[in-house]
């Protein structure tokens, strides 16, 4: 070999090694997902919403029973704003007994709490009872579904739309995808975190009182990695003809939350070792940073109001959540906030935020909020102060 071609040859070893590591992590990646074979997922941190991974995660498919999560969703939504309680009692309709797939057996006029029928839902998954409490909230499964759509628009779930409740339907009009997935079950976690405390109920009975007698009826729930999954609590699992096998799964470990959605696999055990192996991948690479006590922020000037000053607050508790297994050593604080500031203002808007930094990179930052209401300074305000001090 010459020397011009000896030359050429180093130049180009030498431009390959510049992009080697790049190369390397991806490789790596790849290779830890490499066992996950279901054509649709995503593992989404949800305190965050960060997204560690997924694949094809916008692609439309049909849900099957993991519509549930919707449906759930609406349930204590209507719980918080206290046109329901857990205490209710729900009347089953010739209709809701007429579901058919995975039900609860349900007959016509049983009554059932509220309570109870959750429980058939995240437990047992009964379209039965979905459909039971649809009615029962909206006055009927189409209304209730226009419900579900309007929520599903306001999480910003562009790739969703919803024909019934419980994911029955083979209509091609009824899909979502893994990431939209992802986005209600995290609304649901955080917002309603309850919900872990019956999707994480491995057995349960309830009791059927109809004309003819009482009797108990075993919930088993159709999540299996409840039991071999290490911190598993929940969340929906689905499956039909078109949908295959669907799950959403929601894991706890030292403080991190984890979704795993997997949509489409072959069948029930790929789904669950497909879940799993995100939630290993994303507990193996995730590090989780939180800041409980960023310490005394004191107060704010206030120019030309009643008060010379208002207190100050932070809005929750900052996280952060490195997904590439990084050291979080280091990390600064800074503070960024007016010197004064003009009355009005109003207790809970925003006066500044405390900015999180690494190594000059911005992580996030949290909002500062006024702790109180400071209005403008009126001339009575003023005349008032004055005769105080003439009073003194």
């Amino acid at each position: 070999m010459n020397k011009k071609w000896r030359r050429f040859l180093c130049v180009w070893l030498l431009v390959f090694s510049l992009f080697l590591p790049c190369g390397t992590a991806a490789a790596e990646e790849t290779a830890e997902l490499s066992g996950v074979v279901s054509p649709s997922y995503v593992l989404m941190e949800p305190e965050t919403g960060t997204v560690i991974c997924g694949k094809e995660k916008d692609t439309r498919r049909s849900p099957a029973s993991v519509t549930k999560i919707m449906t759930l969703l609406l349930i204590f939504d209507s719980l918080e704003k206290g046109s329901l309680s857990l205490e209710d009692t729900v009347t089953t309709s010739v209709y809701a007994k007429s579901m058919g797939g995975s039900q609860v057996y349900l007959e016509e006029g049983e009554i059932q709490s509220v309570e109870t029928l959750i429980k058939c839902i995240v437990i047992a998954s009964g379209n039965d009872a979905s459909v039971a409490m649809a009615e029962h909230i909206a006055g009927s499964e189409q209304e209730f579904v226009k419900m579900m759509n309007d929520r599903a628009a306001g999480l910003g779930m562009k790739n969703t739309h919803f024909e019934d409740c419980c994911g029955l339907t083979d209509s091609d009009g009824h899909y979502t995808t893994a990431y939209d997935i992802a986005l209600m079950s995290r609304e649901l976690i955080l917002k309603y975190p309850e919900v872990l405390e019956y999707s994480s109920v491995w057995m349960e009975n309830i009791t059927h009182v109809t004309r003819q007698g009482s009797k108990e009826f075993g919930l088993t729930n159709t999540n299996k990695l409840i039991r071999s999954y290490d911190g598993c609590r929940g969340l929906k699992t689905g499956s039909t003809s078109k949908a295959k096998f669907c799950l959403s799964a929601v894991a706890e470990r030292d403080g991190l939350s984890l979704i795993a959605v997997v949509m489409a696999a072959p069948d029930s055990r790929t789904r669950q070792k497909d879940a799993s192996a995100l939630l290993d991948y994303g507990f193996s690479r995730c590090r989780l940073y939180e800041d409980p006590d960023p310490g005394a922020i004191g107060e704010l000037k206030v120019k030309n109001g009643i008060s010379e000053t208002v207190p100050l607050e932070y809005e929750g508790v900052f996280r952060y959540v490195d997904t590439k297994g990084g050291d979080l050593s280091g990390i600064t604080r800074k503070t960024a906030i007016p010197d004064e500031v003009e009355a009005p203002v109003k207790k809970g808007e925003a006066a500044g935020e405390l900015i999180y930094m690494k190594d000059g990179k911005e992580l996030g930052s949290i909002r500062i909020l006024y702790g109180g209401s400071v209005r403008k300074a009126q001339y009575r305000d003023c005349l008032r102060e004055v005769l105080d001090l003439i009073c003194l």
